[in-house]
């Protein structure tokens, strides 16, 4: 992986904050505790508009506790969270969601352009009623996502990639300002996981979106990258891939001998037994 001069990344630091003031997400010494479990402490975090930033970490580090306190979900138990300079809140438009991709019962009576349509008023009561700027806001979705040859086909009889479109269309429907993944490649083969990446960059290329990408592995996504907020146990650190995805950086956050290799434009990183025998062998692995 290529790494960029010190000089020139403060210099393009400062220019995206002068030519963007106020950052899309706003972190300030924020924090989530449950019970006596500390998930993250003092997080303090800008994400600029149009910033690709990946969240990566073992499984319970908070990452998807972190996207729900984005969504205003889950509350900080310490510390304050903005987007776009306001307050978090449930349903907000300035905020797209795509989750994990999980098949849909092929029974389903629902069409692809319904399953887009409820990310337009989905959060509230009620049947709405028909209306044209709610109609072409679906197909500009649809058609952003390339999708709309199969607008009309039922969701369950479309394949795992298509499927995985629609989401993403869903949360684009309302024109977002930030746009939240939680491992969105997950079960999606190859192909498909470079298709849907490809979008999502897109997005956020053409209208200055922010993505914030919760991800096991970094790799299908690491040309896309801006910066890595790693989170385990507690600790958590942020930069570039290059300062993050380190030996000496994930030992320190491991607290045990991590190696991290790099293989053409691929990132492997090896762990050790000892996370796999406590359950982090899903993270803490060669990463294709």
């Amino acid at each position: 992986m290529t790494e960029r001069p010190a000089v020139q990344r403060l210099a393009n630091d400062h220019a995206l904050a002068a030519s963007n003031p106020t950052p899309a997400v706003h972190l300030r010494d924020a924090g989530l505790t449950f019970g006596d479990r500390t998930l993250w402490d003092h997080l303090s975090l800008d994400i600029a508009p149009g910033e690709f930033v990946a969240v990566l970490g073992p499984n319970g580090a908070g990452k998807t506790s972190l996207l729900r306190v984005l969504l205003g979900m889950q509350k900080l138990t310490t510390g304050s969270v903005t987007v776009d300079g306001r307050p978090v809140n449930r349903g907000s438009r300035r905020i797209g969601y795509v989750p994990q991709q999980r098949n849909f019962d092929p029974t389903l009576p629902v069409r692809a352009r319904d399953l887009v349509s409820f990310g337009v008023d989905g959060h509230r009561w009620g049947i709405p009623l028909p209306s044209r700027s709610r109609t072409a806001a679906v197909n500009r979705a649809l058609a952003q996502v390339g999708a709309t040859r199969y607008a009309d086909a039922p969701v369950g009889m479309l394949s795992g990639g298509e499927q995985q479109r629609l989401r993403i269309a869903q949360a684009l429907v309302t024109d977002p300002s930030v746009l939240l993944c939680d491992e969105p490649l997950l079960s999606l083969d190859l192909a498909h996981q470079q298709a849907v990446a490809d979008l999502i960059d897109k997005r956020r290329k053409e209208f200055d979106t922010a993505v914030v990408f919760v991800t096991h592995e970094i790799n299908p996504i690491l040309p896309m990258v801006d910066r890595v907020l790693y989170l385990v146990d507690g600790r958590f650190r942020i930069g570039a891939p290059d300062e993050v995805m380190t030996s000496s950086v994930l030992s320190e956050l491991y607290g045990a001998p991590i190696d991290v290799l790099h293989a053409g434009d691929q990132i492997v990183v090896l762990g050790t037994d000892h996370h796999a025998h406590h359950g982090e062998h899903d993270v803490v692995k060669a990463i294709p």
